[in-house]
């Protein structure tokens, strides 16, 4: 694994930490305007922030047919997701302003403009076509042309968790504070159960600190709301987790539920963010029944050894094994469905709604009370 000159911490994605923030342009006012969706103002602060590095902006053909096609760059760097921006019409002049729909927040030099087949993307992307998927009723609603160049930010977004809002050289600073080497980084959209504990401390077992990365960009409406989430994680690592080896922050990425895909994009943003290992578990970042229970982890075998440089940790679905005593999964514990304590998500939220606490093999009292009073609200 290579390392940057001066520091123990795995490189960027690419090399270098890209820096897309810069002043307001003088003559903004004169500009013509783009609004932005709420999805690309959480990819336009990634690519600000160097969360998406290499990139610079928003893509053009060749990299975006690269990408459907190959999972790489056109340059041949792996790359999983289109990070494009979707406009009704080429614009007249070769610098656009960037709206959040209130105020201008940005500029993007105009490079290209170019029509997309949208069930193409669907299919590449998502690995389907169906509408009721929720990224693909979010890409056929957009508008029918991509509009690519390299932007500058003069106007951060604000985040509803500015103590959390640590942008990449942020965390690789804490990293190097800490005299960290191996980082392994965890995204979650869900609290953290018994489970999701369980894998992160295996984890944790293995590497000098662990990144709880929780996503609060734009959800699917029956998701857990990020502030709910948020305090869960709190509660959890005040009194569950040695506070020397871990670092609470948020990733500000829109979810897109493209799966296996998302998964490789996921672990690459968190290499940028100072990850040298990323944890995989069943159906990440999935929904309904679009794909496999472990196609997340199946995808990296597309990728050469030590290609993609962080590392993924795969885990299988684990649990309370009431004959074990402990967390276990499948690979670990020998008895059968019986001695295993497992609630689906239907029931949970069942017994929240009722002021009642899941069994504390299943989640930790003080997590569960968090969402009780969500509930209650």
């Amino acid at each position: 694994m290579s390392v940057v000159t001066g520091t123990k911490l795995i490189p960027p994605h690419g090399g270098d930490l890209v820096d897309r923030t810069g002043p307001r342009p003088a003559d903004i006012d004169a500009l013509e305007v783009v609004e932005l969706t709420s999805r690309e103002l959480s990819d336009l602060d990634m690519v600000a922030s160097g969360a998406l590095s290499p990139l610079e902006g928003f893509m053009g053909r060749d990299d975006y047919d690269a990408v459907l096609e190959t999972m790489r760059l056109a340059n041949g760097l792996p790359w999983a997701l289109p990070v494009c921006l979707a406009v009704d019409k080429a614009p007249s002049g070769d610098q656009v302003a960037l709206s959040d729909g209130k105020r201008a927040v940005a500029v993007i030099d105009v490079e290209e403009v170019h029509e997309y087949d949208k069930e193409n993307e669907a299919q590449q992307a998502f690995r389907t076509t169906d509408p009721a998927h929720p990224g693909v009723a979010r890409l056929y609603d957009q508008k029918p042309l991509y509009l690519a160049g390299r932007v500058t930010v003069f106007e951060r977004a604000q985040s509803a968790f500015p103590e959390l809002a640590l942008d990449p050289a942020q965390t690789r600073a804490e990293f190097a504070a800490r005299e960290w080497k191996r980082v392994v980084g965890f995204q979650t959209r869900n609290p953290i159960h018994r489970a999701h504990e369980y894998l992160t401390k295996v984890a944790l077992e293995t590497v000098d600190g662990l990144l709880i990365h929780p996503l609060v960009g734009d959800t699917k409406s029956d998701d857990v709301p990020a502030a709910t989430r948020v305090e869960c994680y709190r509660v959890l690592l005040d009194g569950y987790y040695p506070r020397e080896r871990v670092v609470l922050s948020a990733f500000p990425a829109a979810m897109r539920y493209a799966g296996p895909r998302e998964a490789v994009w996921h672990a690459i943003c968190r290499k940028n963010y100072g990850c040298s290992h990323f944890i995989v578990g069943r159906d990440h970042a999935g929904v309904g029944d679009y794909y496999g229970t472990y196609d997340a982890q199946l995808i990296f075998d597309e990728f050469e050894p030590h290609e993609l440089d962080i590392e993924p940790m795969f885990f299988e679905h684990s649990f309370w094994c009431r004959a074990c005593g402990s967390m276990a999964s499948a690979k670990t514990c020998p008895h059968d469905r019986e001695q295993h304590v497992f609630l689906s998500g239907t029931k949970v939220r069942e017994l929240l709604a009722n002021g009642e606490l899941p069994p504390q093999e299943f989640s930790r009292p003080e997590v569960a009370q968090v969402l009780i009073e969500a509930y209650r609200t």
